[in-house]
C-alpha cells in the first residue's frame, strides 16, 4: 500500500539519493541501498561506479562528464526525479556529497554512507583514526603534507593515482623525512586489494593501482625540515633578501592578528611572505593575500608558500594602494611595508569589515609618525617591540639591539 499523507509527502521530497559503494560492489550494499539504486529513474556516477552497479541498476546510467562539472547541472536539471548519485566510499568525507550539499538543501537528500578509504586504511593497520592526520592530496598540491611531517606522527593520504606514492617518497626525502616507512593500500575493500611496505628513501613499488592509500609513519633525521606548530617560526625557513618580519616580531604581530577560523587576511608590502604564511599555518582553513609590488619578491614569496606547505597562498603584484581595488573584503590586514606611502592606511581602513583587525608596524621614523597619529585618532593599542641578542665583541659576548618595532593594532568598530 503507498504510502499517503504528510508521510508521502515528506519522503517523495527527497528526489534525490547519494550511495556510498566501495570496491566490493554490490556485495557491500545493504537492502536500502540496493532499492534506491534498482528504483532510481537516472543512476549519475564514475564509470567505474556505473560499472559496479550494472547488474543491478535498471535506470538510465549517466557517467560524469569530463571535466567534472561542480555546478552540478544535470543533476540538478533532474530536480523532483528519482535520481540516484553513486559515490566512492562516505560521499561527505572528500566527496561528492559535499559538492551536491552546497546546491541542494539536505531535506532533499536520502544519503547511505559507505566506510571512506581512511576507515578502511585505519582498520588494515589498526590505527586509531582519532590520535592520527588525514589529508587528501587528490588534485591537489603535494606540498600540503609539509606541515603534518612531525616525527613519531601517523599520517593517511589520499592519493590520485598510482604514481603519487612515489612522488610523495621523494619529497619526503628531499626533506629529511627520508627513513619515514611507506605502507601502500591499494583497492581497498575489493579483491584486488594489497598492501605493500617501503622507506621512502628506497622507495620501489611499481605497479599501484591508481586507488590507494599511503600511509606514512614520519621518522627524521637530524637535518630535517620541520615546521613547528606554534607561531614564530626560524628566519632560516624562508627564503628571504632581509625583508622579513624578524621572528620573535613575527609571534606578537601573529598573536595580535588573533587568526579565526576561515578567515582572509591582507599582508600588505609583504617582503618573504611569512605574515601570510604562518596565519594560514593556523589552519587548513585560512586563506591569505600576499600584495607586493617587488617581482622578484613575489616570486620568492610564492616559493615560500610552497616550501612551507600553503601553496594556496594567494600573491598579488602590485603596490598599494592600487593594488588592493577588488580584492575580497579582509577579516584581518597586516601592513608591514609602504604603510607610510600615501593612501595604503586609509584604503586599509575603510577595507576592512567591521570587527576586523589591523596591525601595522613600524621601523622608520615616518611610519612611526602615521601610526602615533592614528591611534591618537582612531584609538587601539600600541606596542613598543625591542629585542636583543648576544654577539661576539672580540672573545667575549654582548647585547646587539635590533632596529625597534612600533606596532599600533586596532578592531574596526
Amino acid at each position: 500500500m503507498p504510502a499517503e499523507g504528510p508521510r508521502a509527502a515528506k519522503l517523495n521530497s527527497r528526489w534525490l539519493t547519494i550511495v556510498g559503494i566501495g570496491e566490493d560492489g554490490v556485495a557491500g550494499l545493504g537492502d536500502e541501498a540496493k532499492r534506491l539504486i534498482a528504483e532510481a529513474e537516472f543512476v549519475f556516477g564514475g564509470t567505474r561506479h556505473l560499472a559496479l552497479v550494472a547488474s543491478l541498476a535498471k535506470g538510465e546510467a549517466r557517467a560524469w562528464p569530463t571535466p567534472f562539472d561542480a555546478e552540478m547541472r544535470d543533476v540538478l536539471a533532474l530536480s523532483g526525479r528519482r535520481v540516484c548519485v553513486l559515490a566512492s566510499g562516505d560521499p561527505f568525507f572528500h566527496g561528492v556529497g559535499v559538492t551536491l550539499a552546497r546546491k541542494i538543501p539536505p531535506q532533499e537528500m536520502q544519503v547511505i554512507p559507505a566506510a571512506s578509504a581512511f576507515s578502511l586504511a585505519a582498520a588494515r593497520l589498526g590505527w586509531a583514526l582519532q590520535d592520527i592526520e588525514t589529508i587528501s592530496l587528490h588534485g591537489r598540491p603535494l606540498d600540503l603534507i609539509r606541515p603534518l611531517l612531525h616525527p613519531g606522527s601517523r599520517i593517511l593520504v589520499l592519493t590520485s593515482d598510482g604514481d603519487a606514492p612515489a612522488a610523495i617518497a621523494r619529497l619526503l626525502t628531499e626533506l629529511g623525512f627520508g627513513v619515514s616507512q611507506l605502507t601502500i593500500l591499494e583497492a581497498l575493500g575489493g579483491p584486488n586489494e594489497r598492501l605493500r611496505s617501503a622507506r621512502a628513501v628506497a622507495f620501489d613499488l611499481e605497479k599501484i593501482n591508481p586507488l590507494n592509500v599511503l600511509a606514512v609513519e614520519v621518522d627524521s633525521t637530524s637535518e630535517a625540515r620541520i615546521l613547528p606548530l606554534t607561531s614564530g617560526l626560524g628566519d632560516h625557513l624562508f627564503e628571504h633578501d632581509g625583508q622579513i618580519t624578524k621572528r620573535e616580531v613575527r609571534a606578537i604581530t601573529l598573536s595580535a592578528l588573533a587568526p579565526r577560523r576561515g578567515e582572509l587576511l591582507w599582508d600588505i608590502g609583504a617582503g618573504s611572505g611569512s605574515i601570510g604564511i604562518e596565519w594560514m599555518l593556523a589552519h587548513p582553513t585560512m586563506r591569505a593575500i600576499a600584495i607586493e609590488a617587488d617581482p622578484t619578491r613575489a616570486a620568492r614569496i610564492r616559493r615560500n608558500g610552497s616550501a612551507c606547505g600553503v601553496p594556496g597562498l594567494a600573491v598579488v603584484e602590485g603596490s598599494a594602494p592600487q593594488a588592493l581595488a577588488g580584492l575580497e573584503t579582509p577579516d584581518a590586514i597586516f601592513i608591514g611595508g609602504g604603510g607610510s606611502d600615501t593612501g595604503v592606511l586609509e584604503t586599509a581602513l575603510e577595507a576592512l569589515r567591521a570587527g576586523g583587525r589591523l596591525v601595522a608596524n613600524a621601523v622608520t621614523l615616518e611610519m612611526d609618525a602615521v601610526l602615533l597619529a592614528r591611534h591618537a585618532s582612531l584609538g587601539g593599542d600600541l606596542t613598543r617591540i625591542t629585542l636583543s641578542r648576544a654577539s661576539p665583541v672580540g672573545s667575549m659576548q654582548a647585547w646587539r639591539p635590533a632596529m625597534p618595532v612600533t606596532q599600533w593594532s586596532w578592531v574596526k568598530p
